[in-house]
C-alpha cells in the first residue's frame, strides 16, 4: 500500500491561498474579462447605435489623441486626481495606524469606539452621499457658510500661526491642507483602521512584556516593536488606499457622462484605459518603493 506524501506548511497555506483567491478569480474570469476586452475594442473605434445594435469604425489613436489634446478639462481633472490622492494617502495612513493603536488599548466602550470609526464604511452608501450634497454638509467641508462656527475648522489661523513661527511654507501648506481634507480622511480609513487593528492584535504579548522589563519606553515600544510587526501590512492598506481615492471622483462622472449621456464609448473607454494605466503605475511605483522598507517576520 503506497503511502500519502506528505505536504509541508509551506505548500498547506499556499493551496489555502489558492482556494481563497478562486471565488474572485473566477468572477473576475467570467464578469471582467469580457467587458475590458470590448472596452479596448471601442476605445480603439468610433461607435454607431444601429437597429441591430452597434457598427464599429475604427480610429486608431484618435480617441486618446481627443482625450489628450482637445478635451477641455479630462488632463486638468486627471491631475487633480492624482494630486489629491498624493495628499490623502499618506494622511490616511498615519492616521489610521495612530487611531488603531488607540482602540486596541484596553479601556470601557472600546467596542462601540471602534464601531464609529468603522461605521462610515457599512454606510458609504447613497445615504453618505445624500448627507455629503446637503448645503450644510458642503459648508461645513468648504467654509463657505455665513456660520461663524464652521470657520473654526478653517486651516486660515494654524497658517498664520506656524508661518510666524518659522516652519518651512511646503510643510506649513501640507499640514494646513491636511487639516482642511479632515473630513475626507476620517470618511475613508474605516477599512485601513480594521486592518491595522488585526494586524496590533496579532503581535505577541511577551513581545511587550519583554520590552517593558528591559526599561523601554512607549516610544521605543511603538517604534522598534509596533510598527515593524505591522509594516507588512502597509502595501496593502496602500494599495487599497490608492484604489479608493481614485473611485467616484470627477475624473468618473467625466467618463460616465461621455458614455452614457453623449453616447460616445469610444472616447469614454480611451480615458477609462488612460486612467487605468495611470492608477496601475502608480500602484506599481508606489509598493515597489514601499516594499523595500518592510519588516518580515520570517
Amino acid at each position: 500500500m503506497m503511502k500519502r506524501k506528505q505536504i509541508t506548511f509551506e505548500q498547506k497555506k499556499r493551496n489555502l491561498a489558492i482556494l481563497f483567491i478562486l471565488p474572485w478569480f473566477i468572477g473576475f474570469l467570467f464578469f471582467f474579462v469580457n467587458p475590458l476586452i470590448t472596452s479596448l475594442q471601442f476605445s480603439f473605434n468610433k461607435l454607431d447605435v444601429t437597429n441591430n445594435g452597434y457598427a464599429l469604425t475604427g480610429v486608431g489613436l484618435d480617441n486618446f489623441k481627443f482625450a489628450f489634446t482637445v478635451h477641455e478639462s479630462f488632463n486638468r481633472l486627471i491631475t487633480e486626481a492624482a494630486i489629491d490622492m498624493i495628499i490623502n494617502v499618506p494622511l490616511i495612513i498615519i492616521f489610521s495606524l495612530f487611531l488603531a493603536t488607540l482602540l486596541n488599548q484596553k479601556f470601557r466602550g472600546r467596542a462601540f469606539a471602534r464601531a464609529v470609526f468603522f461605521l462610515p464604511v457599512i454606510l458609504a452608501s447613497n445615504i453618505i452621499a445624500d448627507i455629503e450634497s446637503t448645503s450644510m454638509m458642503s459648508s461645513l467641508m468648504s467654509g463657505d457658510g455665513e456660520s461663524s462656527g464652521f470657520q473654526l475648522l478653517q486651516s486660515v489661523n494654524l497658517e498664520m500661526m506656524m508661518l510666524e513661527s518659522g516652519f518651512p511654507p511646503n510643510i506649513v501648506e501640507y499640514l494646513t491642507g491636511a487639516v482642511d481634507r479632515i473630513y475626507a480622511i476620517i470618511s475613508k480609513s474605516g477599512v485601513q483602521i480594521l486592518i491595522f487593528l488585526a494586524g496590533l492584535q496579532s503581535i505577541p504579548v511577551s513581545l511587550y512584556e519583554a520590552s517593558r522589563i528591559e526599561g523601554a519606553t512607549g516610544y521605543e515600544t511603538f517604534w522598534k516593536i509596533t510598527f515593524p510587526m505591522v509594516s507588512p501590512l502597509i502595501p496593502i492598506i496602500v494599495v487599497y488606499s490608492i484604489i479608493d481615492s481614485f473611485m467616484n471622483n470627477e475624473v468618473t462622472e467625466l467618463i460616465n457622462t461621455i458614455g452614457f449621456a453623449n453616447i460616445n464609448f469610444g472616447l469614454s473607454s480611451a480615458m477609462s484605459w488612460i486612467y487605468f494605466l495611470l492608477i496601475a503605475i502608480i500602484l506599481a511605483v508606489s509598493t515597489g518603493l514601499i516594499s523595500r522598507k518592510v519588516f518580515y517576520n520570517n
